[in-house]
Protein backbone atom coordinates (compact mmCIF):
# COMPACT_ATOMS: atom_id res chain seq x y z
CA UNK A 1 0.00 0.00 0.00
CA UNK A 2 1.23 3.40 -0.63
CA UNK A 3 2.21 5.84 2.33
CA UNK A 4 0.06 9.01 2.63
CA UNK A 5 -0.55 11.50 5.04
CA UNK A 6 -3.85 13.54 4.84
CA UNK A 7 -4.23 17.15 6.64
CA UNK A 8 -8.21 18.02 7.32
CA UNK A 9 -8.99 21.37 7.58
CA UNK A 10 -12.57 22.53 8.44
CA UNK A 11 -14.31 25.41 8.41
CA UNK A 12 -15.87 28.41 10.54
CA UNK A 13 -17.75 27.44 13.19
CA UNK A 14 -17.09 23.75 13.17
CA UNK A 15 -15.79 22.06 16.28
CA UNK A 16 -15.21 18.69 14.32
CA UNK A 17 -18.07 17.20 15.65
CA UNK A 18 -18.38 13.10 15.01
CA UNK A 19 -21.20 12.73 12.40
CA UNK A 20 -19.43 15.55 9.84
CA UNK A 21 -17.59 13.84 6.82
CA UNK A 22 -14.52 15.18 7.74
CA UNK A 23 -14.72 12.93 11.02
CA UNK A 24 -16.11 10.41 9.44
CA UNK A 25 -13.18 10.25 6.98
CA UNK A 26 -10.36 10.78 9.51
CA UNK A 27 -12.05 7.83 10.57
CA UNK A 28 -12.40 5.94 7.74
CA UNK A 29 -8.62 6.83 6.42
CA UNK A 30 -7.13 5.89 9.84
CA UNK A 31 -8.61 2.35 9.85
CA UNK A 32 -7.21 1.68 6.48
CA UNK A 33 -3.81 2.29 7.70
CA UNK A 34 -2.92 5.84 6.71
CA UNK A 35 -1.54 8.97 9.06
CA UNK A 36 -4.27 11.21 9.35
CA UNK A 37 -3.93 15.13 10.83
CA UNK A 38 -7.37 16.39 11.73
CA UNK A 39 -6.54 19.40 13.94
CA UNK A 40 -9.21 21.87 16.03
CA UNK A 41 -8.20 25.54 14.29
CA UNK A 42 -8.50 27.98 17.12
CA UNK A 43 -10.98 29.96 17.37
CA UNK A 44 -13.55 28.57 15.37
CA UNK A 45 -16.28 30.84 15.67
CA UNK A 46 -14.21 33.93 14.96
CA UNK A 47 -11.04 32.88 13.19
CA UNK A 48 -7.86 34.84 12.76
CA UNK A 49 -6.82 34.72 9.06
CA UNK A 50 -2.93 35.13 10.45
CA UNK A 51 -3.39 32.46 13.07
CA UNK A 52 -5.10 30.00 10.85
CA UNK A 53 -2.14 30.44 8.57
CA UNK A 54 0.32 30.24 10.62
CA UNK A 55 -1.31 26.70 11.93
CA UNK A 56 -1.62 25.61 8.35
CA UNK A 57 2.38 25.88 7.92
CA UNK A 58 2.87 24.43 11.36
CA UNK A 59 0.88 21.34 10.41
CA UNK A 60 2.44 21.04 6.68
CA UNK A 61 5.19 20.99 8.56
CA UNK A 62 4.87 18.46 11.35
CA UNK A 63 3.21 15.91 7.87
CA UNK A 64 5.59 12.51 7.95
CA UNK A 65 8.45 12.62 5.49
CA UNK A 66 8.40 10.23 2.48
CA UNK A 67 4.21 9.96 2.42
CA UNK A 68 2.04 11.57 -0.84
CA UNK A 69 1.16 14.46 1.21
CA UNK A 70 -3.16 15.25 0.89
CA UNK A 71 -5.17 18.00 1.74
CA UNK A 72 -8.85 18.34 2.32
CA UNK A 73 -10.15 21.68 3.14
CA UNK A 74 -13.68 22.64 3.71
CA UNK A 75 -15.38 26.25 3.67
CA UNK A 76 -13.34 28.62 5.57
CA UNK A 77 -9.93 26.46 4.95
CA UNK A 78 -10.70 25.91 1.34
CA UNK A 79 -9.78 29.83 1.00
CA UNK A 80 -7.43 29.65 3.70
CA UNK A 81 -5.34 27.46 1.51
CA UNK A 82 -6.00 30.15 -1.61
CA UNK A 83 -4.79 33.12 0.59
CA UNK A 84 -1.55 30.71 1.24
CA UNK A 85 -1.23 29.99 -2.10
CA UNK A 86 -1.34 34.14 -3.14
CA UNK A 87 0.69 34.71 0.07
CA UNK A 88 3.49 31.60 -1.39
CA UNK A 89 3.51 30.25 1.91
CA UNK A 90 6.31 27.78 2.96
CA UNK A 91 5.54 24.29 2.50
CA UNK A 92 2.40 24.09 0.34
CA UNK A 93 5.06 22.77 -2.78
CA UNK A 94 5.52 19.68 -0.96
CA UNK A 95 1.93 18.98 -0.95
CA UNK A 96 0.78 16.30 -3.84
CA UNK A 97 -2.58 16.69 -4.33
CA UNK A 98 -5.33 19.20 -2.47
CA UNK A 99 -8.94 19.08 -2.78
CA UNK A 100 -10.70 22.55 -2.08
CA UNK A 101 -14.48 21.64 -0.48
CA UNK A 102 -17.06 24.05 -0.42
CA UNK A 103 -15.91 27.55 -0.37
CA UNK A 104 -17.30 30.39 0.84
CA UNK A 105 -17.74 33.55 -1.87
CA UNK A 106 -16.32 36.72 -1.17
CA UNK A 107 -20.01 38.48 -1.38
CA UNK A 108 -21.00 35.84 1.97
CA UNK A 109 -18.04 35.84 3.73
CA UNK A 110 -17.71 40.33 3.81
CA UNK A 111 -21.12 40.07 5.04
CA UNK A 112 -20.05 38.42 8.50
CA UNK A 113 -17.34 40.21 10.51
CA UNK A 114 -16.00 37.20 12.07
CA UNK A 115 -14.88 35.53 8.80
CA UNK A 116 -14.82 38.91 6.45
CA UNK A 117 -10.82 39.06 6.64
CA UNK A 118 -11.18 35.21 4.80
CA UNK A 119 -13.00 36.89 1.69
CA UNK A 120 -10.78 34.82 -0.87
CA UNK A 121 -7.34 37.12 -2.35
CA UNK A 122 -7.94 38.27 -5.97
CA UNK A 123 -7.15 34.55 -7.68
CA UNK A 124 -4.53 36.09 -9.89
CA UNK A 125 -1.90 33.15 -9.08
CA UNK A 126 -1.17 29.37 -9.87
CA UNK A 127 -1.77 26.73 -6.89
CA UNK A 128 1.58 25.05 -6.13
CA UNK A 129 -0.03 21.42 -7.35
CA UNK A 130 -2.95 19.59 -8.22
CA UNK A 131 -6.07 20.87 -7.20
CA UNK A 132 -9.27 19.54 -7.38
CA UNK A 133 -13.04 21.76 -6.20
CA UNK A 134 -16.01 19.99 -5.10
CA UNK A 135 -19.06 22.12 -4.39
CA UNK A 136 -22.94 21.67 -4.29
CA UNK A 137 -24.75 23.36 -7.43
CA UNK A 138 -26.82 25.20 -4.86
CA UNK A 139 -24.68 26.43 -2.40
CA UNK A 140 -25.50 29.52 0.02
CA UNK A 141 -22.46 30.37 0.70
CA UNK A 142 -21.19 30.97 -2.52
CA UNK A 143 -24.44 32.24 -4.60
CA UNK A 144 -22.06 33.08 -7.86
CA UNK A 145 -21.34 29.29 -8.51
CA UNK A 146 -17.91 27.58 -7.70
CA UNK A 147 -17.18 26.70 -11.05
CA UNK A 148 -17.45 30.65 -12.00
CA UNK A 149 -15.95 32.02 -8.45
CA UNK A 150 -13.09 29.98 -8.49
CA UNK A 151 -12.91 26.73 -10.59
CA UNK A 152 -12.33 29.05 -13.89
CA UNK A 153 -10.21 31.61 -12.60
CA UNK A 154 -8.17 28.53 -11.28
CA UNK A 155 -8.29 27.27 -13.78
CA UNK A 156 -8.81 23.82 -11.84
CA UNK A 157 -11.31 20.25 -12.40
CA UNK A 158 -14.48 21.21 -10.67
CA UNK A 159 -17.41 18.79 -9.69
CA UNK A 160 -20.65 20.13 -8.82
CA UNK A 161 -22.96 18.10 -7.12
CA UNK A 162 -26.72 18.97 -7.30
CA UNK A 163 -28.27 19.49 -4.71
CA UNK A 164 -25.36 19.35 -2.26
CA UNK A 165 -25.47 22.89 -0.77
CA UNK A 166 -22.98 23.85 1.61
CA UNK A 167 -21.60 19.81 1.57
CA UNK A 168 -21.91 19.92 5.30
CA UNK A 169 -24.10 18.06 8.48
CA UNK A 170 -27.04 20.37 7.37
CA UNK A 171 -26.78 18.96 4.18
CA UNK A 172 -26.84 15.95 4.80
CA UNK A 173 -23.27 14.83 4.38
CA UNK A 174 -22.30 12.75 7.32
CA UNK A 175 -20.51 9.73 5.66
CA UNK A 176 -19.31 10.61 1.96
CA UNK A 177 -17.60 7.58 0.03
CA UNK A 178 -17.25 9.43 -2.91
CA UNK A 179 -14.78 11.65 -0.92
CA UNK A 180 -12.91 8.60 0.41
CA UNK A 181 -12.77 7.33 -3.07
CA UNK A 182 -10.64 10.07 -3.70
CA UNK A 183 -8.67 10.07 -0.89
CA UNK A 184 -7.20 6.65 -2.50
CA UNK A 185 -7.55 7.17 -6.09
CA UNK A 186 -7.26 11.24 -7.55
CA UNK A 187 -8.67 10.30 -11.18
CA UNK A 188 -12.21 9.57 -9.36
CA UNK A 189 -15.01 12.37 -10.03
CA UNK A 190 -16.66 13.07 -6.76
CA UNK A 191 -20.03 13.17 -7.74
CA UNK A 192 -21.49 10.71 -6.08
CA UNK A 193 -24.27 11.53 -2.87
CA UNK A 194 -23.43 10.45 0.41
CA UNK A 195 -25.21 7.53 1.89
CA UNK A 196 -27.73 8.48 5.06
CA UNK A 197 -26.05 9.71 8.46
CA UNK A 198 -27.06 7.05 10.82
Amino acid sequence: MTTRSYLILHGWQNRRPKDHWQHWLADRLTELGHHVTYPQLPDPGDPDLEVWLTELARHLDDLPAGAQRIVLAHSASAVLWLHAAARGLPGLGGVDRVLLVAPPSASVLVRHPEVAEFAPPVLDFTLPGPTRLVAGDDDPCCPEGARAAFGDPLGIPTDLIPGAAHLDLDAGYGSWPAVLEWCLEPSVRISATPTPTR
